[in-house]
């Protein structure tokens, strides 16, 4: 039987929301992936930071961009024992810089995705996916990576339709 496992990187503290900043306790990527837990019977792993950025957003994004120009790959609290039961990996995250924060890298980098199909989903606020879903196949070249869903993190709690139709266009639900 076909798994399904939905990995994200969400970040919570201090954020920014179409022009102004607000301190949220969940971050817009795990609300979205929150939803897809409840479409689908799909297991969840959250990608952490050893050492996580600053709960201040400007300083955040300003590790974030030196991570990024490092090609750093920080260390994670925990990563799964396996994937090897999942046929597909929902991979959510924010887009940072233009891309997928670098601690999503390290959980791409620590897996053989050979033979599965990965699913992008990148929250954000007017940036899209970025380059995210060219970097996923660069970094995983032996996966299937379909279209990715973007979805504006401020509007995250309302985007269970848009969710639902990308899921179902993917035969998740």
């Amino acid at each position: 039987m076909a798994k399904t496992l939905i990995a994200f990187f969400s970040r919570a503290d201090e954020n920014y929301f179409g022009g102004a900043m607000r301190y949220v306790k969940v971050g817009n990527t795990e609300i979205v992936a929150g939803i897809i837990k409840d479409l689908t019977p799909a297991d969840s792993f959250k990608i952490e930071m050893k050492n996580p950025y600053s709960p201040v957003y400007m300083t955040c994004i300003e590790e974030a961009k030196k991570d990024l120009r490092a090609k750093a790959r920080p260390e994670l609290v925990s990563m799964p024992e396996s994937i090897d039961e999942y046929d597909t990996v929902i991979l959510a995250y924010p887009n940072y810089w233009g891309t997928m924060p670098m601690a999503v890298y390290t959980f791409l980098e620590s897996f053989d995705f050979s033979g599965k199909t990965i699913l992008p989903l990148c929250t954000n606020e007017g940036s899209g996916m970025g380059s995210s879903e060219r970097e996923i196949k660069k970094t995983c070249p032996s996966a299937d990576v379909k279209k990715g869903l973007p979805i504006t993190g401020s509007a995250a709690a309302g985007s269970k339709s848009s969710v639902e139709r990308w899921l179902k266009a993917n035969g998740l639900i």
